[in-house]
């Protein structure tokens, strides 16, 4: 079987699949992607005084500031994870959600932490891409501003969901020598800018999902350490992050990568 077969057998594979999941795949997209905030948002809410006294002692802000950040985080993250799951006010709560990850790379100096840094902007993209997705057909978010078709907006918005989704997996490359090492480097890039480039999207995408899937539930077990230890809190924060990237790559197989790809100028060749 030549190269040309094996890769159209893969993407036969992948149809079917899409084909007997697309009445689920969004519905479990959604729920993947917004996990981490919701896991944060209980989390304020268990850890109530120590995320308080942590802000406090770390901006010097005052008890009543750093009781405002808390209850912000708590509501603002579980109010958009309701709407979300509940399709109310979706672009409304994923326009909260960027506030949230802004307002957290902030106060927990995620901004001077590269590797922080690039999963809460990966964090960003699949809002982007839940917002692309949520956008009504008629209406445009950027009114009054000129595009070159009705879709524009929604099909750059796709764009730049896939661009930063990418950023999750360059934090997962090793530059170590060993063969494993390489080959996982060379496999992963090669998937990232397939996707970046929207060229096999969905067969691409789909492969980085159980690529990811597996990595996640290997070294991020946080149910394998015991509770009271930090490392738990840790690899459990690891975990969901990772699960709601998961839950953008699952949005991009669900619903195609967009206007702005080279699976769509094919079509037009």
């Amino acid at each position: 079987m030549g190269q040309e077969d094996l890769m159209n057998t893969a993407e036969d594979v992948a149809d079917q699949f899409l084909r007997v999941t697309k009445q689920y795949l969004p519905h479990l997209a959604r729920l993947c992607l917004i996990s981490t905030f919701l896991e944060d948002g209980i989390r304020m809410w268990f850890q109530w005084n120590e995320q308080r006294d942590y802000i406090e002692a770390t901006w010097s802000c005052g008890y009543f500031i750093a009781t405002c950040f808390v209850l912000l985080n708590l509501i603002g993250q579980l109010g958009g994870c309701v709407l979300i799951l509940s399709r109310n006010f979706v672009q409304y709560a994923c326009f909260g959600l960027f506030g949230i990850i802004a307002l957290q790379t902030v106060a927990y100096s995620i901004l001077w932490d590269l590797k922080f840094l690039m999963r809460n902007l990966a964090l960003g993209g699949g809002l982007l891409l839940l917002l692309a997705e949520s956008r009504s057909e008629g209406k445009s978010m950027f009114a009054g501003v000129p595009s070159m078709g009705e879709s524009s907006p929604k099909q750059y918005m796709q764009l730049g969901g896939r661009v930063l989704l990418v950023l999750m997996f360059m934090t997962l490359l090793h530059f170590d020598s060993n063969f494993f090492s390489i080959l996982q480097n060379m496999v992963g890039t090669a998937l990232i800018i397939l996707v970046a480039i929207g060229f096999k999207t969905k067969l691409a995408a789909l492969t980085l999902v159980v690529w990811l899937l597996a990595i996640n539930v290997y070294f991020n077990a946080f149910w394998t350490i015991p509770a009271y230890k930090p490392m738990h809190d840790f690899l459990k924060y690891d975990f969901f992050q990772t699960t709601s990237v998961i839950g953008g790559l699952l949005l991009v197989v669900a619903l195609g990568p967009g206007g702005v790809s080279m699976d769509e100028k094919k079509k037009e060749w």
